[in-house]
């Protein structure tokens, strides 16, 4: 049977931020798969990260991953797989929300299922309920009785 080494590395990742600002992330997951490669004498395709290792290098977005990593590297055989040390519930920024028979968006609000008036059916609001129509509504008895502001007269052009 094969031996199981583990070990626990602090991986400083501030090399990937010599990388092109919207390449950072993608640069701290190679950079730590080739620091675990090296000194756990390992192939880099041999190594396997763990989804917890991914969201926590994923989570300020692309451009900002985090400048070290504690992780736990586990090798059996000529397999490694990392995982994080402190294993905490990592929150993402934002939550990626499941629709009926769609696709998961991040930060999308489930559409509340509600009755559509048909277009010969639409609903009238009344004047005093909408500002904009509240303006333009026919004038009340007060301003009624009031005369309309004279206007001057314009003198005639000469011909």
């Amino acid at each position: 049977m094969a031996e199981k080494l583990e070990r626990i590395y602090t991986v400083n990742l501030s090399k990937c931020y010599n990388y092109i600002r919207t390449k950072r992330a993608r640069g701290a997951v190679k950079l730590l798969v080739a620091f675990l490669a090296r000194h756990m004498k390992s192939d880099e395709e041999s190594v396997k990260i763990s989804n917890q290792v991914n969201q926590f290098l994923w989570q300020h977005g692309i451009e900002k991953p985090p400048r070290r990593i504690k992780v736990r590297a586990v090798k059996e055989g000529d397999a490694v797989t990392v995982t994080l040390v402190e294993e905490k519930e990592i929150k993402p920024k934002y939550k990626l929300i499941k629709r009926d028979g769609a696709k998961a968006t991040a930060g999308a609000k489930p559409k509340e299922k509600a009755e559509k008036p048909s277009t010969k059916e639409k609903k009238e609001t009344p004047a005093a309920t909408k500002p904009s129509e509240a303006k333009m509504a026919a004038p009340t008895a007060a301003t009624a009785s009031k005369p309309p502001a004279a206007q001057p007269k314009q003198p005639a052009a000469k011909q």
